[in-house]
């Protein structure tokens, strides 16, 4: 007789789950951030509100953001002005444009990892998706495996509405289910698209300012299977562990809510605090095993929430520097998008290692760390470690 832990055994992965391919995609309408305040406010028609523009001009220009992908257009909103007003019922007319845009944005990064990855789409066996923008049902995840001719027995996973730290989050579920199925090649892929955010401003709301002056859409995706099979795919990260938590007394520091209006966007003005006097905690629990204390040691995956977050962990944690480079390459290249930005920033990461002849993907660092954060205040925390190049 064949006991239970026997097949449980066989049907186990032996590796850790490992990162086999990453693609990226954003729309083709491109906003520079030096002129996105004129333009947001005439297309807002809001040009009337002089004393509003000068504090979006100011929160525009300590950004740090040079420029962001946006799916909408003028001719967009000036074809669907309910959009634009601050709170007018357009959740109808948002969804009917998040609904097929958002699956679309998530198969062109999708095809992009695969690709790399280079093995065929059959060989996929789970789907996990990711998105704040939109709900429906079947969801985008269904929409996908259409879009993509995926197998219809491919498992799925469908997130709606976790918001900026399910970058982590998708990963860490992409680890489990490529360690405890054997063979297992989950496609994941964030897609967000801020049609769902988008409004005029208005005089007493300073957390909407904040989130139109930051947010851009983008797509990204990546293919997670252990034990690679040698010679037929590459690795690139391996995700040796994963955690989540919530920060104490941070109730209601982040939140977003789905209205007639939209989904709208709130936030506490000590966010940067909460997380630069709490993220050591997070590390030291993730690197004890590994007996590591030294936060220039490692490379650093970043979700970049805002500059001052950033400002804030680097000099809480005494960071040198290039330790936050490619988070602050993509909080420059693309704003914030949402769950999918941890993703562009490892795609950064690996890239630049590759063009400065580093031995490994992780700017030349054997262990590194990917930080999640978001709505709750949730913070997922994912120790990677970097595949050798040469």
């Amino acid at each position: 007789m064949v006991s239970v832990n026997e097949v449980r055994r066989a049907q186990r992965a032996e590796g850790a789950g490992t990162i086999m391919g990453i693609g990226t995609a954003t729309p083709p309408n491109c906003v520079h951030q030096s002129t996105y305040p004129d333009y947001y406010f005439r297309v807002t028609n809001s040009d009337h509100m002089t004393e509003i523009k000068h504090k979006f001009k100011r929160i525009c220009d300590k950004s740090m953001i040079k420029k962001r992908y946006m799916y909408l257009t003028e001719e967009m909103l000036k074809e669907n002005p309910s959009i634009c007003a601050y709170m007018a019922p357009s959740l109808d007319i948002r969804q009917d444009i998040l609904i097929q845009e958002v699956p679309k944005l998530g198969k062109e990064a999708a095809t992009k990892a695969i690709e790399e990855w280079g093995q065929p789409k059959s060989k996929i066996t789970h789907l996990v998706f990711c998105t704040t923008s939109g709900v429906d049902m079947p969801g985008a995840d269904y929409q996908l495996i259409q879009l993509l001719g995926l197998s219809l027995s491919v498992k799925r996973y469908m997130f709606y509405h976790q918001g900026c730290f399910a970058g982590g989050m998708v990963l860490r579920l992409a680890k489990d289910l490529a360690e405890n199925n054997k063979d297992a090649r989950v496609l994941v892929v964030c897609s967000e698209i801020t049609v769902v955010t988008f409004r005029g401003p208005d005089e007493t709301h300073f957390d909407n300012l904040v989130g139109q002056a930051l947010f851009g859409d983008g797509a990204s995706a990546v293919i997670v299977g252990a034990d690679p099979i040698l010679g037929l795919e590459k690795p690139l990260f391996e995700l040796v562990s994963a955690a989540q938590t919530i920060l104490p007394n941070s109730n209601g520091s982040i939140e977003g809510h789905l209205r007639e209006v939209g989904l709208t966007f709130h936030l506490r003005r000590d966010v940067s605090e909460l997380v630069s006097k709490n993220i050591e905690k997070s590390l030291v629990e993730a690197f004890k095993p590994l007996e590591i204390s030294d936060w220039n040691s490692i490379f650093w995956i970043m979700h970049p929430g805002g500059p001052e977050i950033l400002n804030q962990v680097e000099t809480k944690l005494g960071l040198e520097p290039e330790k936050l480079r490619a988070t602050r390459q993509v909080l420059a290249e693309y704003g914030n998008m949402s769950s999918a930005c941890v993703l562009f920033i490892l795609d950064e990461m690996r890239k630049k290692s590759a063009e400065n002849g580093l031995k490994t993907t992780g700017e030349g660092l054997d262990w590194g760390v990917l930080f999640g954060l978001g709505p709750g205040l949730t913070v997922e925390t994912v120790v990677l470690h970097s595949v050798q190049t040469s």
